[in-house]
């Protein structure tokens, strides 16, 4: 195992006002973290300015503690994001509860399972996504939105030619303005 460089930096999170602090920054005390960052924000939220302070302050060779890895990310996607951004600055990650290091050669093989298990997920969505698109056109269906009825159609060709932009008269007639501004080029083009 490689001898550490820098600081252990401490990240604490709870999603709501309600929830205690306390175990979280006894547990990172415990673990070495000289230093701990708090946020009580909703996991959701990707705006935590105690996560960006304490990005802020460490240096290359520091590392980032938290207590479990939902504390840092909500989805698996944003943890690997989170991930490859320490990595691309030189600042480990240490997940107590998981016991990950990825300042070790094992630590860091085992986020890169992670990441091929959800790049492997990836696949098998768009996957089973082109097999439905495919069965519904055997089936004789169109996947996709219907197209515009012909009134929709002629209250925007009226609307803009009374001087509405496509995106205005997209909005009253509440369709989506890309829709809006390719009817009105296909039919321009008629």
């Amino acid at each position: 195992m490689k001898s550490r460089q820098g600081d252990i930096l401490g990240y604490a999170r709870v999603s709501t006002a309600d929830q205690d602090l306390t175990v979280q920054i006894a547990r990172l005390k415990d673990a070495g973290a000289i230093r701990i960052f708090e946020d009580v924000v909703s996991g959701k939220q990707f705006d935590r300015p105690g996560l960006s302070a304490l990005l802020e302050q460490a240096r290359p060779g520091d590392s980032l503690a938290i207590t479990r890895l939902d504390r840092l990310g909500r989805s698996l996607k944003e943890l690997l994001l989170t991930v490859e951004n320490l990595k691309t600055q030189d600042i480990g990650l240490i997940s107590l509860e998981e016991r990950i290091d990825t300042t070790s050669a094992a630590g860091e093989l085992i986020f890169h399972v992670f990441g091929a298990i959800a790049h492997f997920e990836r696949r098998l969505i768009s996957e089973r996504t082109k097999d439905g698109i495919k069965a519904a056109r055997l089936q004789g269906r169109r996947p996709g939105r219907p197209p515009l009825d012909t009134e929709t159609v002629l209250a925007l060709q009226n609307l803009v030619q009374a001087g509405m932009t496509a995106g205005q008269a997209a909005k009253q007639l509440g369709i989506a303005r890309s829709t809006a501004y390719r009817l009105i080029k296909e039919t321009a083009q008629l």
